[in-house]
């Protein structure tokens, strides 16, 4: 259950903040949205998937602490990214 590569590009491409970006925070956050919603459907279905599901805590987690490294580098940025993703609403 990885991206798909053209939505994976789709989503560097909307994120990247120079022409060869591909693993600044920003799209990292980004990327990691993405895979945390597509596993949050793959929930609704298969509720007793836990093995995916520690593996989902895993990626909040990671999300979590770029979000607070990109809030202490840039409050711009990061604001901008939390409207972008629609998160903390």
């Amino acid at each position: 259950m990885v991206l798909a590569k053209d939505k994976k590009k789709q989503t560097i491409e909307k994120f990247k903040v120079h022409v060869k970006d591909t693993g600044s925070a920003e799209v990292q956050i980004a990327l990691l949205t993405e895979r945390i919603n597509q596993l949050s459907d793959h929930f609704k279905s298969h509720k007793k998937d836990f093995g995916s599901r520690r593996g989902l805590l895993g990626l909040v987690g990671k999300r979590r602490r770029l979000l607070e490294y990109l809030k202490k580098k840039d409050v711009k940025k990061y604001e901008a990214i939390l409207e972008k993703l629609s998160l903390r609403k």
